[in-house]
């Protein structure tokens, strides 16, 4: 198996420089082109004014990719069919020698294995609604529990249930930590009604505590970044939104990874357009504050 480390993105992990993972789901899955395009050259220029080097990770042709040339990005941003990438599909993408975009879980396994520990993305999975009758769990939970990477998020996805989500991830012994928030950010909204584990208000305390924790155990670690209040949703608009396009999911029989996708690209037609500008307004928010995360870790190391 190839692993091809952009250049700029080994010689920082080689000097302990500050890097942040992207994940490539967002760009082929999430946005049409030209706007899946523009989104990652601006989420990456962020990242770069911060002082930190962003690292976009993604399978093309088989070969697994830790940061993205121009023509690989546009090839990303461009391509109809990309495969959507958890643990369980990498072995069928390279063995085939097909283009991937990662998820969550699977930027992180890969952001674990080249050693990278911040990465910025918009929301995490979790469990979702009637979990207990479908069993529908993102494995973004089970990464999260088990690899060494610290994921800057709006919270988890608003479709999902925040309360059984935040329980799972207790179990699993990740640290939801809010930054300048004591409550759960819901993805297009800036708040819900659930708590985080702490509160902190710098990066440099949120780098202190990833530095800590990852010297005397192991694991995720979700930093919950609220979604700027301007660009924030009415929550009730959401929530009906989502009830709705639950509901179509279900009469369309959409099922396991394509509900994500699906219920997210209905409810951008229910609130017309307003949550791709919510979505875009997030993910540079996250970008930005995994940055000076980054920067802060690597200054401790």
């Amino acid at each position: 198996m190839k692993i091809d480390i952009k250049k700029e993105v080994l010689e920082a992990l080689e000097e302990g420089s500050a890097v942040v993972a992207l994940e490539s789901t967002i760009i082929s899955h999430g946005m049409p082109y030209p706007e899946n395009y523009e989104m990652a050259k601006k989420v990456e220029d962020l990242i770069r004014k911060e002082g930190a080097v962003p690292a976009t990770i993604a399978i093309i042709n088989g070969v697994i990719k830790v940061g993205l040339e121009e023509d690989e990005l546009l090839h990303l941003a461009r391509s109809e069919g990309v495969l959507k990438v958890s643990k369980r599909d990498f072995g069928y993408c390279i063995s085939q020698g097909l283009t991937g975009a990662t998820t969550v879980s699977g930027t992180m396994i890969i952001a674990d294995m080249v050693g990278i520990e911040v990465f910025a993305t918009g929301g995490i999975g979790g469990v979702h609604r009637e979990a207990n009758t479908t069993f529908d769990i993102s494995r973004d939970l089970e990464e999260l529990a088990n690899l060494n990477v610290a994921v800057v998020c709006a919270g988890a996805k608003s479709i999902l249930d925040l309360g059984l989500t935040l329980e799972y991830l207790e179990t699993k012994g990740v640290e939801v930590i809010g930054y300048k928030t004591d409550k759960l950010p819901a993805f297009f909204t800036s708040s819900s009604e659930f708590d985080v584990t702490y509160r902190l208000d710098s990066s440099k305390e949120i780098a202190k505590v990833i530095d800590s924790k990852w010297r005397v155990t192991y694991g995720g670690i979700v930093v919950a970044n609220p979604i700027p209040e301007e660009y924030s949703l009415d929550p009730k608009l959401i929530s009906k939104t989502i009830e709705k396009a639950i509901e179509e999911a279900k009469e369309q029989n959409i099922k396991g990874k394509e509900t994500t996708p699906y219920l997210l690209a209905k409810i951008k037609e229910l609130t017309g357009n307003k949550s791709l500008e919510a979505n875009l307004a997030l993910v540079y928010n996250n970008a930005t504050l995994a940055a000076k995360i980054a920067v802060e870790l690597a200054k401790m190391k």
